[in-house]
């Protein structure tokens, strides 16, 4: 009895499958691949802010430590963003009629914060604490980039797992897995 099918049929579907499973690997791996890029992380793309706020002025032009504004940098998870009283505080004799902090003129009088938009975060599966990471000694240029150079604020690294851990391990001196570098460090 003859074959049903060519013996070339059988290399039609073997590339057929090949090509099905390379399509599946590529839908799979290509998302995973974008996000880590820094086009796919956003890198350098600045934030444009409720109110125009400049680092350059505040911190290179008038010495303001970065603790100052985000007041809770040394003893919480979050840095903390500056309240409308804290910027107030200065505004209310600097600048006090200027256009641009209508604003933060109109959430002064109502008590209402200033709804910044976030410019860096972890995903919510990690356990990050700033207060840890500025008594370590950590910079705050080494996660957040030069901020005082920046007019408006960009994320400056993509803060992957690879990020992270880099920096554990050069703290700690070695690639053995230790105290930094253990999961539970960061996922908890």
């Amino acid at each position: 009895m003859p074959a049903l099918f060519a013996r070339s049929s059988n290399t039609l579907y073997r590339l057929a499958i090949a090509g099905a499973v390379g399509t599946l690997t590529a839908a799979i791996c290509a998302p995973m691949i974008y996000i880590r890029t820094a086009y796919g992380g956003d890198v350098g793309d600045q934030i444009e802010q409720p109110i125009a706020f400049d680092h350059r002025h505040h911190v290179r032009d008038d010495g303001i430590d970065c603790v100052y504004c985000h007041d809770t940098v040394e003893t919480s998870e979050e840095a903390g963003l500056p309240s409308t009283e804290r910027c107030m505080g200065c505004h209310g004799q600097v600048w006090p009629d200027s256009p641009e902090l209508a604003l933060l003129r109109a959430n002064f009088a109502t008590h209402q914060p200033v709804t910044w938009k976030r410019v860096t975060a972890v995903p919510a599966h990690v356990y990050f604490h700033h207060g840890v990471h500025v008594h370590a000694g950590v910079a705050c240029e080494e996660c957040h980039g030069q901020i005082e150079d920046m007019p408006r604020v960009a994320r400056a690294y993509r803060l992957t797992m690879n990020f992270c851990v880099d920096c554990h391990r050069q703290r700690s001196g070695s690639r053995a897995i230790g105290r930094l570098t253990t999961c539970s460090t960061c996922h908890r």
